[in-house]
């Protein structure tokens, strides 16, 4: 499991892809998504500045930088792969 801000979390074995959310298709998908089930938002009211592709078409919102979450995914594979 790898925090995704405000003590929310996903299992690392569910991700897909995290991505930034400036581009116009990804804000688009979102839009689409906003009323859905299928929108998760760990924002806790801030600002999405990553989305979270999840294996099961799911998309989950998150105020941390993709690159924060993706260096939080790499070190909680090696540990993984160590224990």
């Amino acid at each position: 499991m790898i925090n995704v801000g405000y003590n929310n979390y996903v299992s690392i074995d569910k991700i897909v892809a995290i991505i930034s959310p400036d581009s116009a298709p990804i804000k688009r998908m979102i839009q689409n998504l906003r009323d859905s089930v299928d929108l998760i938002n760990a924002t806790s009211g801030r600002k999405t500045r990553s989305v979270i592709i999840l294996q099961n078409r799911q998309i989950m919102l998150s105020a941390l930088q993709a690159e924060t979450l993706t260096q939080r995914l790499m070190e909680a594979k090696k540990t993984n792969e160590k224990g």
